[in-house]
Parts: structure tokens; sequence; C-alpha cells
């Protein structure tokens, strides 16, 4: 389903994108949690996360830093969604989860995000 999202953003989103890798998980690891500060007993609703350095922020300076990832969480969009039972409600999720966290790659903050209606 994420891939069917992916095709479906436009060209030009798709190239710039490109070369962020967008890794499918169950749930985030406990090493994501603890860089963020949640418990696993909170993580429940977590349905995304960009990690790494936001394109806007690539400098020299940080040319040795981790690339950045997208990670969906399988568990997270599910929920959001109210369950498997809707496809089209899951595959929405994904969706804006994905934009939410392409917003993040960008520079665009939780702010920002929510009032594009990415929140």
């Amino acid at each position: 389903m994420v891939e069917g999202v992916l095709e479906r953003l436009p060209v030009a989103l798709r190239r710039l994108i490109d070369e962020v890798p967008v890794i499918v998980l169950d749930e985030p690891t406990r090493e994501m949690l603890d860089d963020m500060g949640i418990l696993p007993e909170e993580a429940g609703e977590l349905c995304g996360l960009h990690t790494g350095v936001a394109f806007t922020e690539r400098t020299v300076e940080r040319s040795g830093e981790m690339p950045a990832d997208i990670h969906i969480f399988r568990r997270g969009v599910v929920e959001e969604a109210g369950g498997w039972e809707d496809l089209e409600a899951v595959r929405e999720e994904i969706e804006v989860t994905l934009l939410h966290e392409i917003g993040h790659h960008f520079g665009l903050d939780e702010d920002d995000l929510e009032r594009l209606g990415y929140g």
C-alpha cells in the first residue's frame, strides 16, 4: 500500500524524495522511542517518523551525518485508520503520514504541518 501511495505522488515530488528511503516497520524500535522520549505504551498512535537531517538543514559541516529516512509504522497507521476493515481509510492514513514525514524532510515543523492539514 505504501508503494501505491508513493506512485500516486506528483512526479516532481517523487523526484525530490527519490533518494530518501521509506522504511515500513510494524512499530517503532525501542531506540527510536528512547530518542523521542516516548514510552512504549504511548507509541500506539505513532504512524511515522522522519530521521536524519532535513533537506533544508544540509550543509557541508553536516555532510558526515546519517542520511534522512522516512519510517511508516504499520500498527499506528492501522490503529489510526480504525482497523483493516476499511482499506481506503488505511491508504488515506498512509498518505497523510507519508506527506507529514515528507514535510519534516523539507523543514516543516508540527505547527506548519497542522496548518496544512497533515498534523
